[in-house]
């Protein structure tokens, strides 16, 4: 007897009514009348009496009802058992972050552990220059990284944080001492290159190949793969670089200035995870973040 079997058997000897017994379970009433003759030919006996208006359990069927309730229930409580524990949320969740953005999602990583204490964020740098490996290679579960993210497998989650941007232009620029500038500048002055092969569009979020106005954006300097090796060649005025304004909050250099692009779009920093490695504490997490919602920074 198939597990279904049984399980439409005991639901007609409780329920006593062939419908019922087919809403309950969400199939059709033939299904169940057919599971039920079909045990009984088996058996070789009749388990229900049936009439027009009511149906009962012949003796057979009670001392099957009966020998039969308490093993599927245990089979019910195994089954949701190893249900719960496939999906239980437990051991180390690992965030790829730049930088110092980590900071920016402490509490929030805080409390979801509060919420799951057998589930811990813990978080991991990854480089601007090479975003994406660390997620492929198995080194972060999920990324902060901005938008937009186009990879048929990956898959983008909520926006956790949005934030302006600024240039980066060494303290004896031209430039310096500008309350803010336009993105057009970046047609004007060498930019550095941000090293080599980065996916698109993302790439071209923060550094595009052309200006609002349709001008070349001179992508000349020295190339770079560290955000501090971008600090470095900035203050020996080796080229400019657009920047996320959180490096106003977290960063000085002694030969570096940061001024504000006041006409670059904002920067929306998202979770992004491989979708065939989604596990429960991905889904959990990318829940939690959507529920708590995008903040912006100052």
């Amino acid at each position: 007897m198939e597990l279904r079997d049984i399980e439409i058997f005991l639901t007609l000897a409780e329920e006593l009514h062939f419908s019922r017994t087919a809403e309950r379970l969400h199939v059709s009433q033939a299904r169940v009348s057919q599971a039920i003759k079909m045990q009984e030919r088996r058996l070789g006996g009749a388990l229900f009496e049936r009439t027009s208006r009511t149906v009962r359990l012949t003796p057979l069927g009670e001392r099957l009802a009966e020998a039969l309730r308490s093993g599927y229930d245990s089979i019910q409580q195994a089954l949701a058992e190893a249900t719960a524990a496939a999906n239980r949320l437990s051991g180390a969740l690992t965030l790829g972050v730049m930088g110092a953005l980590g900071h920016e999602l402490h509490s929030m990583a805080a409390e979801f552990a509060e919420r799951h204490p057998e589930c811990r964020v813990q978080f991991r740098e990854i480089h601007f220059s090479d975003p994406l490996t660390p997620l492929r290679s198995g080194d972060a579960d999920m990324l902060l990284v901005w938008l937009p993210v186009a990879e048929p497998d990956l898959t983008v989650g909520p926006v956790l944080l949005t934030e302006g941007r600024v240039l980066a232009i060494a303290k004896g620029h031209e430039l310096a001492g500008r309350t803010g500038v336009s993105i057009e500048v970046l047609a004007d002055h060498p930019v550095l290159n941000p090293s080599f092969g980065l996916p698109e569009p993302w790439g071209a979020a923060m550094l595009p190949a052309r200006t609002p106005s349709g001008r070349p954006v001179l992508v000349c300097g020295p190339p770079v793969t560290t955000f501090h090796e971008a600090l470095t060649q900035v203050a020996a005025d080796a080229g400019v670089a657009p920047l996320n304004a959180h490096v106003l909050r977290y960063y000085t250099h002694p030969g570096v200035l940061f001024v504000p692009l006041r006409d670059a779009p904002p920067t929306e920093w998202a979770l992004v995870w491989r979708t065939a490695a989604e596990t429960p504490p991905i889904r959990a997490f990318a829940a939690f973040a959507q529920a708590v919602g995008p903040r912006a920074m100052h």
